[in-house]
């Protein structure tokens, strides 16, 4: 039986960066996008979501600052008005994905 010779890796191993496969690429978009145009992105497709959040912020906001000044009734109306903000976004948010799944069938 022959020794085998002695073995030499084509590249080094690199740790911190993904293994090169031919004919694979490991990421979907050849410039990654960050956070910011990500947000503007998602913010076009499904525009409610952004403006739902901000009523919701608001609502909680105010209701914070009645609490304070010692206004419990109008404070538990904000955070009820708070909930139903937070209802409104997660309907937005469901919508959306269903008219995406919707576009990406046809």
């Amino acid at each position: 039986m022959a020794a085998p010779g002695p073995v030499t890796p084509e590249v080094p191993l690199e740790p911190w960066k993904p293994p090169v496969i031919e004919g694979f690429s490991p990421t979907v978009y050849s410039n990654p996008e960050g956070f910011k145009e990500k947000f503007l992105h998602k913010s076009r497709e499904n525009h409610m979501v952004p403006i739902d959040c901000l009523g919701m912020a608001t609502a909680l906001t105010y209701g914070l600052y009645c609490f304070d000044q010692g206004h419990s009734r109008h404070s538990q109306l904000m955070m009820r008005t708070r909930i139903a903000a937070q209802a409104f976004t997660v309907a937005a948010i469901l919508l959306g994905l269903v008219t995406t799944a919707m576009k990406s069938q046809s």
